[in-house]
């Protein structure tokens, strides 16, 4: 028979599941504020290159191309840490192209936001599905 006390705790463990998720693309979003000083960010201009299904999460290729970016910035949104990365480009840049390999502690979304050399913000999101998690799972 179950008690009251571990019908609780089983309740808690539940309600801190479902929580997570939520908490992990608050701080991918506030971290994506962080980088675009609150202003707004537009949909398209950037290309995010990654698998559909990843089958281990501790090393996942991806690529990002926003043509004419200043910078382009990557967040895996499901990470404890969402900021990823940050690649500059200067005025003899060839390409506004990066690719890198990244780890991901799970399914969830990849954003890429580019800053535009007119200070405005572009972004793109691909969901990666990941089979065995790479940060701890």
């Amino acid at each position: 028979m179950i008690t009251r006390r571990e019908t609780m705790a089983m309740g808690l463990g539940v309600a801190t599941i479902t929580l997570l998720p939520i908490s992990a693309n608050a701080a991918a979003d506030e971290a994506i504020a962080a980088y675009t000083g609150g202003a707004a960010v537009s949909e398209g201009g950037v290309t995010i290159t990654a698998p559909e299904i990843a089958e281990n999460g501790n090393t996942v290729p991806i690529s990002v191309e926003a043509p004419g970016a200043a910078e382009i910035a990557i967040y895996a949104d499901g990470n404890p840490t969402p900021g990823v990365a940050v690649f500059k480009f200067g005025p003899a840049a060839g390409s506004h192209r990066a690719s890198t390999r990244i780890r991901l502690g799970g399914t969830q979304d990849v954003v890429a936001v580019a800053k535009m050399p007119d200070g405005s913000f572009q972004q793109a999101a691909v969901e990666v599905k990941v089979t065995i998690g790479g940060c701890g799972g």
